[in-house]
């Protein structure tokens, strides 16, 4: 099955009156949303996950680098943001998702990536579909067996609910929900725009301008 190239318009982003535009990452061809209705559709791949479940606040993990991630849960960064404020990245996945797979061993596991990430952001992996209870910024969120996923999922794709999705959630904003497999070089772009900083002072149209992947 070949890689869908389809490129996404990332919803209006406001953060501290910036918009952000982000185009060209591509999207997995399993785990579509039927329109309007935020319920998954398409193909559902089978096989574990060989990332698993976050226990403890790291991932188990399976191939080169995965280990260099300490992931946490949403609670526990959410405890962490109380002591040093950085931006939260979520790597919002199903177990079923095969391009959720490919992004671990392929993007997650990239030893520049795994690095960055450990240093600039708190790192959250989500399963969109868990019956665990999330409290998050005073509310709760549970499974929603109308949509078979978690609130908390809902919640942080604005009810358009594509695998994987990566949240990026910089303190005191909306999260907001890039969708679809990145590679390293692409998920540098978005992830260096707001562990540097740049969110606060440039547009992303133009900081994409004048940014050069080392990824």
């Amino acid at each position: 099955m070949e890689r869908s190239k389809a490129s996404f318009l990332l919803p209006v982003l406001v953060v501290g009156g910036l918009v952000l535009v982000l185009a060209g990452a591509r999207r997995p061809e399993t785990g579509g949303t039927e329109p309007g209705s935020g319920v998954r559709v398409g193909e559902a791949l089978s096989g574990e996950r060989e990332v698993g479940e976050v226990k403890g606040g790291t991932a188990l993990g399976a191939g080169p680098g995965a280990e260099a991630i300490s992931w946490m849960t949403i609670e526990q960064a959410a405890g962490k943001l109380k002591e040093v404020k950085r931006p939260v990245i979520i790597d919002l996945y199903t177990t079923w998702c095969g391009w959720c797979k490919q992004m671990d061993k392929k993007t997650y596991s990239n030893k520049q990536v795994a690095d960055y990430l450990q240093e600039k952001f708190y790192t959250v992996k989500m399963d969109a579909e868990t019956h665990a209870t999330i409290s998050w910024a005073g509310k709760t969120y549970n499974f929603s067996p109308q949509y078979r996923s978690n609130e908390f999922a809902l919640y942080l794709t604005h009810g358009r609910l594509e695998f994987p999705t990566t949240i990026i959630i910089v303190p005191g904003e909306e999260p907001q929900a890039i969708p679809g497999y990145m590679e390293p070089k692409e998920l540098e772009l978005l992830v260096k725009y707001f562990g540097e900083g740049d969110y606060r002072t440039k547009s992303f149209d133009d900081y994409q301008k004048n940014f050069r992947a080392s990824w």
